[in-house]
């Protein structure tokens, strides 16, 4: 009786084992490699699968989800002699598990080792100050030429992102005083910038001022003209008015009387201003004979009287 309990407790850690070797279930996002007697079978995906038992068996297990490897501090050189200390982070994921079981021994430290030679390589080509300005195109070819070395191992490299550029503390001085001499320098030029702008705009100002003070002095002098030339033209129209009512009064009764009045006032009134203006004085000869000089205009005015009449007369005719 005790030799058969031992023989069904025998059977029944039996199935349990032979159970736990042929029922698997491989959960999401994993990749089972199974080996046949040593050799590569098939590769099992998510979901519930039967093995044959002690024949069968799990050699490997992959997962397939994106994974992100850190790439350890390394120093490089950059093309014009500077030692850095660059590190990063590098994201990949596995496409063929049967390829990464078998194509590499550890192909995260592949993948590692040959990231940190190719950023190394990328570094070197470049000089100290462009290796911050050109990180994104640093990226790219290191997972261009990761990702081909690592096709192979049915690995595809996503993207490798550069997390620290560290310089040596003497650069970083020297790039620190770098950095504050161009800040000098730009607040120089700005400043320059900023003299020459207010120069040039208040000499802008000061033209605008002459031309807007030259054009004042010309619309006044063109005022001043055309009011001058509206004044003469007035004395002349008022002149000739006045002409024309003399002319008018010789021609009515006793207007040749009071011409001749008037022309011995005005000859008499001047000989008694040179007499005031001075001791000596020079007369004519015949200063007595009014009558005669009065005679003399009254001549001038009748003919040139007549001579206005005369068109008219011949027109008539």
């Amino acid at each position: 009786m005790e030799l058969f309990t031992i023989a069904v407790i025998g059977l029944v850690i039996l199935a349990i084992v032979v159970v736990a070797k042929t029922a698997t279930i491989v959960p999401q996002q994993q990749a089972y490699v199974i080996e046949n007697l040593g050799k590569y079978s098939r590769t099992l995906r998510a979901g519930f699968h039967i093995l044959i038992p002690f024949v069968d068996r799990i050699a490997y297990r992959h997962s397939l989800k994106e994974m992100a490897i850190d790439i350890p501090e390394q120093v490089c050189i950059t093309k014009d002699n500077v030692q850095v200390g660059v590190d990063g982070v590098l994201y990949m994921q596995i496409l063929d598990a049967q390829r990464a079981s078998y194509g590499i021994q550890d192909y995260q430290f592949a993948i590692s080792q040959l990231a940190q030679t190719t950023l190394r390589s990328e570094i070197g080509k470049i000089d100290l100050d462009r290796t911050f300005e050109e990180r994104a195109l640093i990226n790219s070819n290191v997972v261009r030429e990761v990702d081909m070395a690592s096709d192979p191992w049915g690995v595809k490299v996503l993207r490798y992102e550069i997390r620290n550029i560290n310089p040596p503390d003497d650069v970083i001085a020297a790039m620190e005083k770098q950095m504050r001499a161009e800040r000098e320098k730009r607040a120089v030029i700005l400043e320059s910038e900023g003299v020459r702008d207010a120069e040039i705009n208040r000499a802008e100002g000061q033209k605008q001022k002459i031309i807007k003070q030259s054009e004042a002095n010309r619309q006044q002098q063109i005022n001043e003209a055309e009011g001058q030339a509206a004044a003469i033209e007035a004395v002349a129209t008022a002149t000739a008015e006045g002409l024309r009512r003399v002319a008018a009064a010789l021609d009515s009764p006793g207007g040749v009387e009071a011409m001749q009045l008037r022309v011995a006032e005005q000859y008499v009134g001047q000989f008694g201003e040179l007499a005031k203006e001075g001791n000596t004085l020079v007369v004519p000869a015949n200063l007595s004979d009014v009558a005669s000089m009065l005679a003399l205009a009254t001549n001038i005015v009748k003919g040139g009287g007549e001579r206005d009449r005369s068109p008219s007369t011949s027109g008539a005719d």
